[in-house]
């Protein structure tokens, strides 16, 4: 009688037992006892047991069974009962049978099977063997051993570490990759640790401190952020204000310069001829330099010129032409020739006019030598030379009759009673609107060297040496007088003169020149010339 050692039951003959085994034990479903995985034959759950349970297997791992299961079983039939004894016998100290302790109690007695039934009541429990795919009877048609495959070498999955056997590399995974299990196993007793911050549950120290690391640099970085969020703002500000000042300083600046400049051009709102005239008469007698007496006088005689619009001639000097002609015909010895123009008086500012009448006074002049001309006599009928305050007046109205609408605009279409500038364009547009034929000839730039204007003294000797005039010395035109403006002042050209050293030289009547100073010009021993300015040479 034939015993059968995993569940006690008793056979006649060894193929009985075969069958047994077989039928059995062989062939019934075979389950992990560790990890309930089933579906593999009963060589590949020995090789999954060894290699993935065994911490779990090791105390019941018997390894001189291993030295008895030869590594290629026999062929002979005889052998193949042996061979798969030894091999259920040391399997079984870590595979669970499905059969109840007490069928183990007929195993035979000798020590090796006594230390089997011992392991097999330990795991008596368990659930069965995988069943084996095989059909064969016998294990000579299995494949090779599963030892010979168990010291293959393993790789790591994770970093890729070679291990000559299955156990080194669980130990490897456990130990260095434990973390990044997706399950703990049964028997781990390791310590979790939680992330006061986030709750997240890591199973190893060094790496909670270096995720709570990556909390706090998170945290870091998110106040230096604010930190320079705010300080961009604090930036931005500040660069705001700064252009807020600069602006509010350019813009005081310009209203600054805008008011000197009103101040300068007489638009500043201080009053005009009548106002300023009564405080500089005022501070002359303050100072002494006018009586009381002078002062009612003059006064008296302005405002009976400001009445009717006529100068009061208080300014003006006559015979200055004709005196030139005689200093020229006499005395000048190095000139050669000499171009006047047509008799001129001259007027100088006054105190109602001083430093802003000049344009007043050079139109005076210009007047002055139109209404001795009789071909303006129908343009000129019965007209005086008119007090500055008539001549604002006169300019204003030719405005209104559509002369020159942008110097209106730029002078905001008034004139009287401000002590506003004019020039050549307020000229023009006054003789204009008499029916007086002129024109504006604009020198733009210099046209010689160190800024001299060549071309326009060519013009001016050009102008008044037009007429046939014989090889006289002296030459007295009947051209009137020209206004010359100039940047911050205007005068009145009235002849040009050429010298022998082939230079040209303007004979000019300033308005900034008092009458004393003209009052010398008349005399009989004059010694020089009128002021001669703006000399350039001669450009053959």
């Amino acid at each position: 009688m034939l015993s059968c050692d995993i569940c006690g039951e008793t056979v006649t003959s060894e193929s009985d037992m075969k069958t047994h085994l077989l039928i059995f034990h062989m062939e019934n479903e075979v389950i992990c006892p560790f990890c309930q995985l089933s579906g593999l034959n009963y060589d590949d759950m020995c090789f999954h047991i060894d290699t993935s349970h065994f911490e779990q297997n090791s105390p019941e791992r018997n390894i001189e069974r291993l030295g008895r299961i030869p590594c290629e079983t026999s062929c002979k039939e005889d052998n193949t009962l042996q061979s798969t004894m030894e091999v259920n016998s040391s399997v079984y100290s870590a595979c669970a049978s499905n059969y109840p302790k007490s069928s183990a109690q007929s195993l035979p007695k000798d020590n090796t099977i006594k230390d089997e039934v011992f392991y097999s009541e330990n795991l008596i429990e368990s659930n069965k063997f995988l069943k084996s795919k095989e059909k064969q009877s016998g294990l000579s048609k299995t494949k090779k051993s599963i030892y010979e495959t168990s010291y293959s070498p393993v790789e790591c999955p994770f970093c890729g570490k070679i291990e000559e056997c299955s156990q080194d590399m669980e130990n490897h995974v456990k130990t260095h990759h434990g973390s990044l299990l997706d399950t703990q196993l049964e028997d781990c007793d390791q310590p979790l640790y939680d992330c006061p911050m986030c709750g997240l549950i890591c199973t190893n120290y060094c790496i909670l401190q270096e995720h709570v690391d990556l909390h706090l640099e998170e945290s870091s970085f998110q106040q230096g952020v604010d930190r320079m969020q705010c300080s961009d703002l604090e930036l931005a500000q500040q660069l705001q204000q700064e252009e807020d000042d600069r602006r509010s300083e350019e813009a005081k600046q310009e209203m600054e310069e805008f008011q000197k400049l009103q101040q300068q051009y007489g638009l500043d709102g201080s009053g005009g001829y009548k106002q300023q005239q009564l405080r500089n008469m005022e501070r002359e007698v303050n100072r002494g330099r006018m009586h009381p007496a002078e002062f009612h006088k003059r006064k008296a005689d302005m405002m009976e010129s400001l009445a009717v619009g006529v100068d009061d001639e208080t300014t003006k000097t006559s015979g200055i032409i004709e005196a030139l002609h005689r200093h020229y015909q006499n005395i000048a010895t190095d000139v050669r020739r000499v171009w006047l123009s047509a008799v001129v008086d001259h007027f100088h500012s006054s105190l109602g006019d001083k430093g802003w009448g000049c344009g007043y006074r050079n139109f005076q002049m210009l007047l002055s030598s139109l209404l001795r001309n009789d071909a303006y006599d129908d343009c000129l009928k019965g007209m005086s030379v008119p007090c500055i305050p008539k001549i604002q007046s006169m300019i204003e109205d030719a405005w209104k009759e559509g002369f020159d609408p942008q110097g209106a605009s730029q002078l905001n279409n008034r004139l009287q009673g401000t002590k506003a500038w004019i020039g050549a364009c307020e000229v023009y547009t006054l003789l204009t609107s008499l029916r007086i034929k002129c024109r504006i000839v604009d020198f733009h730039k210099a046209t010689g060297p160190l800024g001299t204007h060549p071309r326009l003294f060519e013009w001016i000797l050009n102008y008044y040496s037009s007429e046939r005039d014989g090889n006289s010395k002296v030459v007295r035109t009947s051209k009137p007088p020209i206004y010359l403006q100039h940047q911050g002042h205007s005068r009145t050209v009235v002849g040009i003169e050429e010298r022998k050293n082939q230079t040209l030289c303007l004979l000019i009547f300033d308005p900034g020149c008092p009458s004393r100073e003209m009052q010398k010009l008349l005399k009989q021993d004059i010694e020089r010339q009128a002021s001669q300015v703006f000399t350039a040479e001669k450009i053959p």
